[in-house]
């Protein structure tokens, strides 16, 4: 399939599954869901991929080598931004945290598109980030902290989960990075999670939102990456915020504004308008 196609179902996933989380909140909270979310999905790349077996075979060296220090940057990235990333969503709408998470992405993009059709793409998703982006600074100053703080971390994830895909091992190393997260987040998030360990139906639900967040959206952006420019991917990821938009809608219940929807069409004119063999 095309990577494009790979993208589109890691944008789905990548807020369908934060969506459900809002709902867990009253029981939980931003800080419990976050760590059913990041230790269930480190649950089943453990069980699935046993990503531990590979970092030997596949690195260069000691432990502490070419072959884990990505990894453990990347764990570590993952911790801060899933408990980022909740915090914010806890504050802001869907969509408006979608949008800020643009914002650093597309720097990336910046730097690596050629080509004037490339920049016209680049002009028309910054133009649908900017009618989308709804900063509340007023109402939610510590959401909007929270919210580019996510973003500064999701550049982080972009860049050292293109670099782990570029070894041919990016499932089993986005696995090992994903047990850190698991290890780094617990002291400050387990306590918060207790109220569904007496609940199945609230574990349950917690570990679907894992898989829908952090499994299968970050194993498709790697099946994208490996075939993707860096550049590219970060402007197709002018999709999450009229992803985030219209999931935030059904889900939510969060209507868009005008502006919104005249955002999600200038960040789909962006994506339609872009062409991958112009990137560098």
């Amino acid at each position: 399939m095309p990577p494009q196609v790979y993208f589109v179902g890691s944008a789905v996933c990548h807020y369908l599954g934060p969506a459900f989380a809002v709902l867990l909140f009253p029981r939980v909270g931003p800080l419990g869901v976050a760590w059913l979310r990041i230790a269930s999905a480190a649950a089943v790349f453990g069980g699935w991929r046993r990503p531990w077996r590979s970092l030997p075979r596949h690195g260069a060296g000691a432990p502490l080598g070419a072959a884990w220090l990505p990894v453990l940057a990347l764990g570590l990235v993952l911790a801060a931004m899933n408990v980022v990333f909740y915090q914010a969503i806890a504050r802001l709408p869907l969509a408006t945290v979608g949008a800020i998470e643009f914002l650093g992405p597309v720097a990336l993009a910046a730097a690596g598109l050629r080509g004037r059709r490339n920049l016209a793409a680049l002009a028309f998703a910054v133009g649908g980030v900017a009618l989308l982006a709804d900063v509340r600074l007023r109402d939610e100053p510590l959401g909007l902290v929270l919210a580019f703080a996510n973003c500064a971390l999701f550049v982080a994830y972009v860049v050292l989960s293109k670099r782990i895909a570029a070894t041919g091992a990016g499932v089993d190393r986005l696995g090992a990075a994903m047990l850190v997260a698991a290890v780094v987040v617990s002291p400050v998030a387990l306590g918060s999670a207790a109220p569904a360990f007496a609940d199945p139906v609230l574990l349950a639900a917690g570990a679907a939102v894992g898989v829908c967040s952090s499994v299968l959206p970050y194993v498709l952006d790697q099946l994208a990456l490996a075939r993707l420019s860096r550049a590219g991917f970060a402007l197709l990821l002018a999709l999450l915020p009229a992803t985030a938009t219209v999931i935030g809608l059904v889900v939510l219940r969060q209507v868009p504004r005008p502006a919104d929807l005249a955002g999600i069409v200038l960040v789909v004119a962006g994506v339609a308008l872009h062409r991958e063999g112009r990137t560098a």
